[in-house]
């Protein structure tokens, strides 16, 4: 007897946004956030340690800066030298996966790796960046951090039964809580996870991350309190003129990201140039590029470090004229020849120091020979930082609100978003390839980072579903259906054929192959041919569904049947549609025309 449904697994599943999982998910990234937000904490206490310690010869947790340090010269040279070997040491002999700026290694993982991090990263990483800060590093601590809390997510994602794309979401969710609990942004942590890591814009996806950043922030201010990160002077209203100013700086600023971004990655292929010619391991590297950063803080003690203390002047204009370009030029040199060694470091603190310094003495210089412009030099200052992260890393979003979040500047955001978008423009146009991507690309790795509605999933399978159904009946005889597939007629082309039974019930789905069979005698049935219930898809499901339905199921083909009437067929699809169904999309996207003409008007407009 034919049931009444079809057998559950061969119904497509109908799509939830979220579910029980979700729930599941969330509760697992809360608990990730919690250790995340205390290990952002550790490891700030641990750089402050080292960096106390070797620069300032006492024991302290206190985050500071290693400027007014009694060493002389020779010290200051030695200690980043020493750091750096330590640093080879740990690549070599613990984790090579410590060596770069985090999130990279960390995207790589996501889109190449299943997720999976190693949990010597959880301990490797955190170690090998606080020795490098703390010895001199110009990177900042949110790079290691992030890459810490996505290894912590990955493990736990390792250790419970759940999928791939859960376990991404959990790698996502512990990054976002490291870098909220680092600048205490949860808003543009959680984008950042969005556009860098998740690569999707899904509730179910989306929620744990959110929930993660806010925990991690209310970590963070249990332990600092909630006063914003770079403090800067209430900023006015922008005039129009203004306005448009900050968008030319974005302009350059794009220029500027793509040049750091190219000058990055060369300096990287020197390092593995030399290192290939004179027979230098790369363990060795980190303590050449060392010895850059220590014969630049010995002539700029202010590159040394994280220098989140410099990114506020540049805001607050305690920072200004050439000693501030001396600054970003000797930041950069000391920043791009460390991290292009190979050592472990972040790029977002050191390129905060670079953007709100051009963008500052940029501003300055506007103010005074056109004052008319009123551009104000702090907003100027502002806009730099946010658009070279924007340039750089291609986060756009993140870019904009990270600024307002860690300023709280209201007046700001419309800056902020005329300068970071002209900036992500610029450096688009130049190189589609982001600071964080680079490296993947030049491995043959595609990275695409658009985030589109999918197409198939907006079209209804009754929109594009063949209604006249060439179909068989089940009692019909193999010998009088192969003749009847020989002759053409109304067999067409069709590979697949619904099986009905005498009452018009659907039995299943049989194709030429099978019923050519030499297997099958010409006068058995083609009932019999049919050896699996019947794979369908209903009329209101979307393409996506089918061809969801057809990859789960293993078929080329489905018939098409009513939600309240399933052994029904009312159509039939097959791949070659769905691949059809692309073209009004292809069409759309590249076809130009011009829908009316100025000054002209039809008949009853």
């Amino acid at each position: 007897m034919t049931p009444d449904k079809p057998t559950a697994a061969l119904v497509p599943r109908e799509y939830q946004p979220v579910d029980r999982r979700t729930v599941f998910i969330a509760a697992l990234a809360l608990v990730i956030a919690l250790f995340a937000g205390l290990a952002a904490q550790f490891l700030t206490a641990l750089i402050g340690l080292v960096t106390n310690l070797v620069y300032h010869n006492r024991v302290s947790t206190e985050f500071v800066s290693p400027m007014g340090s009694p060493h002389g010269p020779f010290l200051l040279l030695l200690v980043p030298v020493v750091g750096a070997l330590l640093i080879g040491l740990i690549a070599r002999f613990g984790s090579t996966a410590i060596r770069g700026h985090g999130i990279p290694e960390v995207m790589e993982k996501v889109l190449y790796g299943g997720s999976r991090i190693s949990a010597r990263v959880m301990v490797f990483k955190p170690l090998s960046a606080a020795i490098a800060i703390g010895t001199g590093g110009p990177f900042g601590a949110e790079g290691p951090i992030i890459a810490t809390g996505g290894a912590l997510g990955s493990l736990v994602g390792q250790h419970v039964k759940i999928t791939d794309d859960e376990r991404k979401t959990l790698l996502a969710a512990g990054a976002a809580a490291g870098m909220a609990a680092t600048f205490g942004t949860p808003v543009s942590a959680t984008l950042l996870a969005v556009e860098l890591l998740l690569f999707e814009y899904r509730p179910r996806s989306l929620i744990p991350v959110a929930l993660a950043a806010a925990l991690a922030t209310a970590v963070r201010v249990g332990f600092v309190g909630t006063a914003p990160v770079f403090g800067m002077a209430q900023v006015s209203q922008p005039t129009n003129p203004a306005l448009a100013s900050y968008a030319a700086l974005g302009v350059i600023i794009g220029v500027i990201a793509v040049l750091i971004t190219k000058s990055s990655v060369g300096i990287e292929e020197a390092f593995e140039r030399f290192g290939e010619r004179f027979g230098i391991h790369w363990m060795w590297w980190p303590a050449i590029g060392a010895v850059v950063v220590g014969v630049v803080g010995i002539i700029e003690p202010r590159t040394l470090g994280v220098g989140y203390e410099n990114i506020t002047g540049a805001l607050q204009g305690t920072l200004a004229g050439r000693a501030l370009i001396m600054l970003v030029a000797l930041k950069f040199i000391s920043w791009a020849v460390y991290l292009g060694s190979g050592t472990s470091g972040g790029t977002l603190a050191p390129l905060f120091t670079i953007g709100s310094g051009i963008g500052a003495w940029i501003g300055s210089a506007v103010s005074r020979w056109m004052p008319g412009l009123g551009v104000d030099p702090h907003v100027a200052a502002l806009v730099g930082m946010a658009a070279i992260f924007a340039g750089a890393s291609h986060a756009l979003l993140a870019s904009v609100v990270f600024a307002f979040e860690t300023t709280r500047q209201p007046l700001g955001l419309l800056p902020l978003l005329a300068g970071c978008t002209a900036a992500y423009l610029t450096a688009l146009m130049l190189d589609r390839h982001s600071i964080m991507t680079k490296k993947l690309a030049l491995r043959g790795s595609g990275v695409r980072t658009e985030y589109s509605t999918d197409h198939l999933s907006q079209i209804f399978v009754r929109e594009v579903a063949t209604r006249d159904v060439v179909s068989i009946r089940a009692d019909a005889t193999i010998e009088a259906t192969r003749a009847w597939l020989a002759g053409g007629n109304q067999s067409g082309s069709h590979q697949g054929f619904p099986v009905l039974a005498p009452d018009g019930r659907l039995l299943g789905v049989v194709t030429r192959r099978d019923l050519n069979d030499p297997r099958w005698e010409g006068t058995q049935y083609v009932g019999q041919v049919v050896r699996r219930a019947p794979v369908i898809v209903f009329e209101d499901s979307t393409l996506r569904d089918a061809a969801d339905q057809m990859t789960r199921e293993h078929v080329g083909r489905l018939p098409v049947v009513a939600r309240d009437q399933p052994w029904t067929v009312t159509g039939f699809i097959s791949r070659s549609d769905l691949l059809t169904a692309h073209a009004p999309r292809l069409a759309a996207a590249h076809r130009r025309q011009r829908l009316r003409r100025i000054g002209r008007r039809k008949r009853g407009d």
